[in-house]
This record gives structure tokens, sequence and C-alpha cells, in this order.
């Protein structure tokens, strides 16, 4: 098959509206992620609740993403937008992985800190929002980050459920006019562009906090 680049730039404002179903299931399944991942975080230390949400996220964790998202499509109501399983089957699923980084932040906050905090009598509330959670997301945001990346070349497994994204479209396409060489290489020049340029920016940030 050789390359048609007048069905190739045809082709591109298709490949376009995928890509941007692809960034909005990153950019809200990476908000599901972290903000549930904190919440799973803060709850992991907490006795008895902590090691029951251990276990479940330990098991989303090191469950294929993909068998997930075909189990909870297979469940949901048909009413339910494919869309919406998939960003809240993502989220969860990087919120086990997002959990785990917020913890070694956490961590990383030093003994004398928790013993002022008791020694003050300073209610939970302002012990988390005033001084480990500002320490400890400062720590962590180039590992967050990076989930952010891994996030979004995986929402090609969007395609196993219907989801429009950009896979999807270049797939519809070669069907459509039995080419698919120009399909699927503009969509993987589409991920690097968008990629690529995120991943130069989590290099800076890692160096900017690596004296953290």
């Amino acid at each position: 098959m050789t390359w048609d680049t007048e069905f190739a730039i045809s082709i591109i404002p298709r490949l376009l509206e995928g890509l941007a179903v692809t960034i909005q299931a990153t950019v809200i399944g990476y908000l599901v992620a972290v903000v549930l991942g904190l919440f799973v975080a803060i709850l992991r230390r907490i006795d008895y609740i902590g090691p029951v949400v251990f276990v479940v996220f330990e098991f989303i964790r090191t469950t294929p993403v993909l068998v997930q998202l075909l189990f909870v499509f297979a469940l949901a109501p048909a009413s339910v937008e494919p869309l919406t399983i998939g960003v809240a089957v993502l989220g969860v699923h990087y919120a086990a992985y997002t959990a785990e980084v917020y913890r070694s932040g956490i961590e990383g906050v030093a003994k004398g800190q928790w013993e002022a905090c008791r020694a003050l009598s300073l209610p939970p509330w302002r012990v988390w929002g005033a001084v480990v959670l500002p320490q400890a997301i400062r720590k962590v945001v180039p590992a967050l980050g990076n989930y952010l990346i891994s996030l979004f070349k995986d929402t090609p497994y969007l395609f196993a459920i219907t989801v429009g994204e950009m896979l999807f479209v270049a797939n519809a396409i070669g069907t459509e006019a039995f080419r698919s060489m120009e399909a699927y290489t503009l969509a993987g020049l589409f991920f690097l562009a968008v990629s690529v340029p995120s991943a130069v920016i989590i290099r800076r940030l890692e160096r900017r906090y690596a004296a953290v």
C-alpha cells in the first residue's frame, strides 16, 4: 500500500475530533485519579479502614485496565455513555497508582512535624491541610505528572468499549476506505505531538523539585 497524501489530509479533521475525545478522557480521568488517590492515601492511615482500602486498590492496581473496562462496560446499564464508563474506570485504576505516590510523599514528612501538630493539639483538618499535604504534594508533583502521560497513552483501550477516541476513529476510517496506513500513522503522530511536549514539561518539573 502506498501513501496517499491527499487522503491523509482529508482525514485529519476526523482524527482531530477523535483526539479531542482522547484529551477529554485523559483530563477528566486524571482529575478523578489525583483526587481519589489522595482520598485513598489518607484513608489508608486510618485503623481498620486502611487494610480494607489497601486490599481493594491493590487488586485494582494489579488487574489489567483493559479487563476492568470490559467488565464494567458489560455490567453497566445501557443508558450510561461508554465515555463515562471509560473515564471512571481509568480514573479509579490510576487512583490506585497516585495513592501510592501520595503515600510516599506523606511518609516523607518529617516525624517532628507530626509531633509538633500533636503538641499544639491541632485538629485533623489543620494538620492535613496546613502542614502535611502542602509538603507531601510538592514532593510528588513530578511523579503525578508521569501518570498523566501514562493515562494519556492508555486511552486507546477505550476503543474496546466503543468510545470514539482517536484509535477508534482511525480504525473506522481504515474500515470505510480500506486504507489504514494513513489513519494509523497520523494517529501515532498526533499521540507523539501531545505526549512528547508533556514529557518535556514533566522533566522540567522533576529538575525544579529535585532538591525538595
